[in-house]
């Protein structure tokens, strides 16, 4: 059966192309297993919350664009007939009713890791002048002087600080009183009863309410202005779209932007806890999020319930939080070809769950050939990284590029570009990287305050848990540019695993102990690492022990944008361009010392890394260091990345 919506139907009609429902939400309730709904193009204020599952992949509930049509589902209102107070202040007073039972100019941000102003509130709900987001004031009187107003904000000392950006003095406040709600916006120069002004209600605009909503697609919309909560992986992740603890949803060729918090939630529901560190302070919250891995198990957590989504061909940006989030409903997921930009740009909060991809438990998830710029922090594997692979990726222009942290792999970071001025934050081990270009410093460390799980390969079932000990890394056929001096913060791959032992070193070192020491001589030897054959320039330096390396004066490398495709441009040396590297296999990187499971594919069959990042297929007579199979000596031009790819 097919249904079709307009923004001029009715939802007494039939649902036909003739008599289309008027809402989306009208074909939701109703469409079952193989049936589709199509939505033609126009604007939709409404919370889509489909009531039914597909049976099978190849028994989905499609929700679909008309073609050559972009339907716009948003989670705001607009509001007119704004009373002018002063100069620069207008007012509007609206009824509670207008945001039923949840009213986000009354919702504070809140959740564990959050890291909010420290001397006044942020609140869930946004004010957008023309489609742009203005910012929440502190006070009526701070709305009236247009103040900058991250006074008092700050980071743990542990992370880096983060420059605010110039506040403008487009602002909003909200009082909020039992019947009514008073907005007071400072909209400068602009009279908004003659521009487009419209506010947050919703907090969703795709998610259903019941879990369980399985095999789903939706396909070429925008969805935007939704006032997302802070997701982090100790409470219900609600994005602007999400499956909901569900199985088998494809999002693909949307738009996503302007979500408070997250854009796409792949995350974790509700029962196995809610913010119970900030509500209760009984125990850390990363014991809790441990316990909450175990009440999931305990719930059904398993490839068979949840997760096997499809995100791709998205763009999404302008969001607070995260691009996609998700904890444990990620598994075994494929992430490829979004375009992700501007997360945590806005800086009205920020938090330790704040990234263009943030994950936890992604197991077996698959993170390929995405583009991710411009963010706070690009993407960040955290706890249970196991079986991931994140590959044919582009990373540029963001704060940092990639960290994983408290993880123990097998986890597969390959043909990759990291172009950032801060490229990588290493807090785990078992990690192998292989065949990227690694333009800019990193940072490695062991973490050995907190155990997190592990577990059976290519299941959720938990084997174990441990500290995380650093090394255990695989380091193999990279390019590795130098483009600043070290520093005791930031060295470079390579030369930043010095402390660590040679597989040659490592054994022997633990055998003097003997059998009656146990424990502590696996925290008193450091863990082997596998370096070898690497291109290093600049300031970075090959490790103390690496196998046939290659150093050379000056890599140059740089990337550019036009017309939807991203060049680069990379200048290398003959040394690089003609040497003979060995080729890198699933059988040749060996397995993590905690999991000992294999860096392979999903389905256990060894991990293909003949495929470079331009889709071209490397030679084993002619392997060279990098991602890019066909360099030639001096300066190459290649487009790395296109906007607009056909689905997959």
């Amino acid at each position: 059966m097919i249904y079709y919506v307009s923004s001029k139907g009715s939802d007494s009609n039939c649902g036909s192309a003739e008599l289309p429902f008027k809402t989306i939400n009208k074909a939701a309730s109703i469409a079952v297993s193989g049936d589709t709904v199509r939505v033609h193009g126009g604007v939709y204020r409404e919370w889509i919350d489909p009531q039914n599952s597909g049976l099978s992949d190849g028994e989905r509930i499609i929700y679909e664009a008309v073609e050559g049509e972009t339907p716009v589902i948003k989670g705001s209102e607009l509001v007119s007939g704004w009373e002018r107070i002063e100069e620069r202040i207008w007012k509007k007073t609206l009824p509670n009713s207008v945001f039923g039972g949840f009213n986000p100019f009354k919702e504070k941000l809140f959740g564990d890791w959050l890291v909010w102003p420290d001397e006044y509130d942020i609140h869930l709900g946004d004010v957008y002048l023309n489609g742009i987001s203005m910012y929440e004031a502190i006070s009526l009187d701070a709305l009236r002087k247009a103040e900058k107003r991250i006074e008092g904000f700050h980071h743990s000392e542990s992370e880096e600080k983060i420059l605010c950006p110039e506040q403008t003095v487009y602002q909003w406040y909200a009082e909020v009183g039992e019947t009514e709600t008073e907005l007071f916006c400072n909209f400068g120069e602009y009279d908004p009863n003659r521009e487009t002004v419209e506010i947050s209600v919703r907090p969703c605009c795709f998610f259903p309410k019941k879990t369980g909503i399985n095999y789903i697609t939706v396909s070429g919309f925008e969805m935007a202005h939704a006032a997302t909560p802070w997701a982090p992986p100790t409470a219900e992740q609600i994005g602007i779209i999400g499956p909901h603890w569900s199985r088998g949803w494809i999002i693909e060729d949307n738009v996503f932007h302007d979500a408070k918090c997250s854009a796409v939630s792949l995350g974790k529901e509700i029962t196995t806890g809610q913010n119970l560190h900030s509500r209760f302070m009984k125990k850390p919250g990363y014991q809790y999020q441990q316990e909450a891995v175990f009440l999931a198990l305990r719930a059904g957590w398993s490839k068979d319930t949840v997760g096997s989504h499809i995100v791709r061909n998205n763009k999404i940006y302008d969001c607070g939080q995260a691009g996609i989030v998700g904890h444990m409903g990620c598994i075994f997921s494929r992430i490829e070809h979004n375009e992700i930009y501007h997360i945590n740009r806005k800086q009205e909060f920020w938090g330790h769950e704040v990234a263009g991809i943030k994950f936890h438990a992604a197991i077996d998830t698959v993170i390929e050939n995405n583009n991710i710029h411009d963010c706070n922090l690009g993407m960040w594997l955290d706890w249970q990284a196991q079986g991931t692979r994140v590959t044919r990726n582009l990373f540029h222009n963001n704060a940092r590029d990639l960290f994983i942290e408290v993880t123990h792999g097998p986890c597969l970071v390959d043909n990759n570009l990291f172009l950032s001025p801060h490229t990588l934050q290493e807090a785990s081990q078992g990690t192998a990287y292989v065949h990227n270009v690694i333009a800019g410093p990193a940072r490695q460390y062991a973490t050995l305050d907190r155990a997190t799980p592990y577990h059976y390969p290519h299941s959720t079932d938990v084997a174990g848990c441990s500290v995380t000990l650093g090394g255990d890394h695989r380091i193999i056929n990279n390019i590795i540019i130098g483009t600043i001096p070290e520093n005791d913060f930031l060295t470079y791959p390579g030369a930043f695993l010095d402390e660590y032992s040679t597989p040659e070193e490592y054994m022997p070192k633990i055998e003097k102990y003997g059998i009656r020491v146990d424990e502590g001589k696996y925290f008193k030897v450091p863990q082997p690492v596998w370096i070898e054959e690497n291109a290093y320039s600049g300031y970075a330096r090959p490790f103390r022990c690496e196998v046939a390396p290659i150093v050379t004066d000056k890599i140059d490398v740089s990337l550019e944008e036009s017309a939807g495709e991203w060049i680069l441009t990379l200048d290398v040396p003959a040394s690089v361009a003609n040497a003979k590297c060995t080729p890198v296999s699933t059988a040749r990187l060996g397995t993590p010392r905690i999991t000992e499971e294999r860096y392979e594919a999903p389905d256990g069959t060894p991990a293909d890394l003949s495929l470079d990042l331009c889709g071209d297929i490397r030679k084993n007579e002619s392997v060279i260091p990098g991602p890019i199979s066909k360099l030639r000596e001096g300066v190459n031009r290649i487009t790395v990345w296109r906007a607009n790819q056909k689905k997959v």
